[in-house]
């Protein structure tokens, strides 16, 4: 099997205010606690926004979440500096149990793409020091069957 590589970066190179709850859901990582927010028509969003990416309209209450969900699609990389893992690991989307869409974030799998699949059940692992950003999610990691 001949595989294919490229080269990527993952950035958001600016920087901007937050608001209420994009505020609170970092808040809430820096306490190892993940938020969510209820969109128009009551899907839960995760992250949370200030704006339902659908409608515009504002976001309405904050909902706390579990931190466990299914890995929707993934692709294995091999680790370079910068990564949040020292070892081979996978980029994912990831479906939060109760959201509606996913959320982005590294896998880890001891370095072993065998161990990876979609539909696999992940929960958060959070970093031991945390300071309010989305690496306080050090990965998500798979749930113990």
């Amino acid at each position: 099997m001949t595989s294919l590589s490229a080269p990527y970066t993952v950035e958001f190179p600016f920087d901007r205010t937050v608001g209420p709850k994009v505020g609170t859901f970092l808040a809430g990582l820096r306490e190892a606690r993940l938020f969510g927010v209820r969109a128009p028509g009551g899907r839960v969003l995760c992250p949370a926004v200030e704006f339902d990416p659908e409608t515009a309209e504002e976001t309405g209450e904050l909902v706390e979440l579990a931190g466990e969900g299914t890995v929707v699609s993934w692709t294995w990389v091999s680790t370079r500096e910068g990564d949040p893992l020292p070892h081979d690991f996978a980029w994912a989307l990831v479906a939060i149990d109760g959201t509606d869409g996913s959320f982005f974030h590294a896998v880890d799998v001891g370095g072993d793409p065998g161990r990876m699949s979609t539909g696999m059940r992940v929960r958060v692992r959070w970093r031991e020091v945390r300071v309010g950003e989305i690496g306080d999610i050090g990965c998500f990691e798979p749930v113990p069957v």
